[in-house]
């Protein structure tokens, strides 16, 4: 069975999304753009939910930023220095910055985000481990000492995606990290404007005044953030014929991860452009629940290894061939750490056997199937599909990407409103080594993302990683970490892609970055 996908194309707007986007249409001081979801959280330290992440870099700032070639670079920070051991690093913040309210940003104001953030955050975690200090030396300055030499300061501190270090007032850090937070002053390039939010529709930012950027030019995430836009809108529009009509006629200015099915459309249109949406791509995942039957059985998830196969489920979604790797591995092609070491050639005759010799039980697999997110469903669906033909009991159940980000968090047995599987596309900046691998952190309820994998062998070798002296060392451990992953299956990859957005061709200074951000963009009247 071939599962593709299909779109009705030519339909007329839904709802009171016509209406609302012709209002405005043309307007030069006005973005609007689709992304994937729906933003319905704004704590962007709680939320792994790209969403959340996108929205902070609207409303927030980082000290450090990655440019084009991935390389730190200050960003709120004017100047830093490390001493000759490397365990004491002084910061000093660039002056006139202000949040959303006036307030000026200061170290306490450092201090208290990172460490809000560093309980969550792996990177994080290791920055403030015990015996670590953090302090604002005075208004401006702030120190980091460590108990012995760390490697990744910079890198976690730049960190693009998965939970990045934004920088918020020392009152909203003082938030307990169980409690979400509900107030979006930050100090970056646009503000939230909370009377606009309308979830299931829209939400909408404005140009921030007193941002101050840095003078350099915009390089990657890195540089000046240029708000050139009075107005942003991210517009909810699920489905994807009603999206591209809007894209059509100006209504929309960017639909972000434009399915491959409408490519050639938008590609014969003059007026619209295609362009990869990030600069490193996505690695889309089959994501199992360890904490309950039947894949906390890890012969089971063994199992599964040779019933993902890349060259079968990738076409599924991406069409276009010279858009998607075949890369087997849990580092992204593009790592310096990339290794294939250990990995099973997938054979669908081989994973029924192994299915068979688990000890699997006919227990429910049910499959969270994200209708109005295209890579989720087709993915899930296809993933279904597979493991019917392997012998497994497959409850593919229908919602939308909100629902599933919610249901996901839940622990309970599928019979009781669990789950056992989902698919999405982490960002490959989120995967590039050993400690920054989202999808690896396998320490249970502690830090791992659902699916809760708890491996404290996988943690160690995680943990070494970040303590290596030398590059061989640090290359060492990847493979080795790489062999464990094979062993213990805390996630499967279905490859490597680039995502593509098709956009206005009125628009100029969309920046090539890690992740998409909506600073420097000019649209022509």
């Amino acid at each position: 069975m071939t599962i593709t996908r299909r779109s009705t194309l030519a339909l007329p707007l839904a709802g009171l999304a016509a209406p609302a986007l012709a209002q405005n249409r043309g307007d030069p001081n006005v973005l609007r753009v689709k992304l994937f979801g729906d933003l319905r959280a704004l704590d962007p330290f709680i939320s792994p939910e790209y969403m959340a992440r996108n929205h902070g870099y609207m409303v927030y700032d980082t000290l450090f930023a990655l440019d084009s070639k991935l390389r730190p670079q200050p960003q709120m920070v004017e100047s830093h220095s490390v001493s000759a051991d490397r365990l004491t690093w002084d910061f000093t913040l660039r002056e006139g910055l202000r949040f959303h309210d006036g307030a000026p940003v200061t170290s306490e104001d450092v201090v208290a985000s990172l460490r809000r953030w560093a309980i969550r955050d792996g990177h994080g975690a290791q920055m403030l481990a015990e015996g670590n200090t953090l302090v604002a030396v005075d208004a401006r300055r702030f120190r980091l000492t460590l108990q012995r030499p760390w490697a990744l300061v910079l890198d976690a501190l730049a960190k693009p995606s998965g939970l990045p270090a934004f920088i918020m007032p020392a009152r909203v850090a003082a938030t307990p990290i169980t409690t979400p937070i509900t107030d979006p002053t930050g100090s970056g390039p646009y503000m939230l404007r909370r009377e606009d939010w309308r979830l299931g529709d829209r939400t909408t930012y404005r140009r921030n005044p007193d941002y101050r950027p840095r003078a350099e030019a915009p390089d990657g995430l890195a540089g000046a953030k240029l708000a050139r836009m009075e107005r942003i809108e991210w517009v909810v529009l699920p489905d994807s014929s009603n999206a591209l009509n809007a894209l059509q006629t100006g209504e929309l200015d960017i639909f972000e991860e434009l399915p491959p099915d409408l490519f050639p459309i938008v590609a014969r249109n003059r007026n619209l452009r295609l362009a990869a949406q990030d600069a490193a791509g996505v690695q889309p995942i089959f994501r199992m629940n360890q904490a309950v039957a039947p894949f906390d059985n890890v012969r089971l998830r063994q199992a599964m290894r040779l019933l993902v196969d890349p060259s079968e489920m990738m076409p599924a979604y991406m069409t276009d061939r010279e858009r998607w790797r075949d890369c087997r591995s849990f580092f992204p092609c593009a790592s310096p750490f990339h290794t294939n070491e250990g990995w099973v050639t997938p054979n669908l005759d081989l994973a029924r056997t192994a299915v068979q010799q688990s000890g699997y039980d006919g227990t429910p697999v049910v499959v969270l199937d994200a209708q109005d997110s295209t890579i989720s469903s087709t993915f899930a669906r296809v993933s279904a599909d597979r493991m019917r033909r392997a012998g497994m009991n497959v409850d593919l159940q229908a919602m939308d990407w909100a629902t599933l980000v919610t249901r996901r968090l839940s622990k309970n047995p599928v019979n009781q409103g669990g789950w056992s599987l989902f698919c999405s596309a982490p960002a490959a900046v989120d995967l590039m080594d050993p400690v920054s691998h989202i999808a690896l952190r396998s320490a249970g309820a502690r830090t791992a993302l659902p699916g809760w994998p708890d491996d404290p062998e996988l943690e160690r070798l995680r943990d070494a990683f970040a303590f290596a002296a030398t590059e061989e060392e640090r290359k060492a451990l990847a493979v080795q970490t790489q062999r464990r992953a094979v062993e213990s299956v805390p996630y499967l990859p279905l490859g490597m892609m680039s995502l593509v957005r098709g956009h206005s061709a009125r628009l100029n200074g969309i920046l090539e970055a890690a992740i998409p951000v909506y600073w420097n963009i000019t649209k022509a009247s």
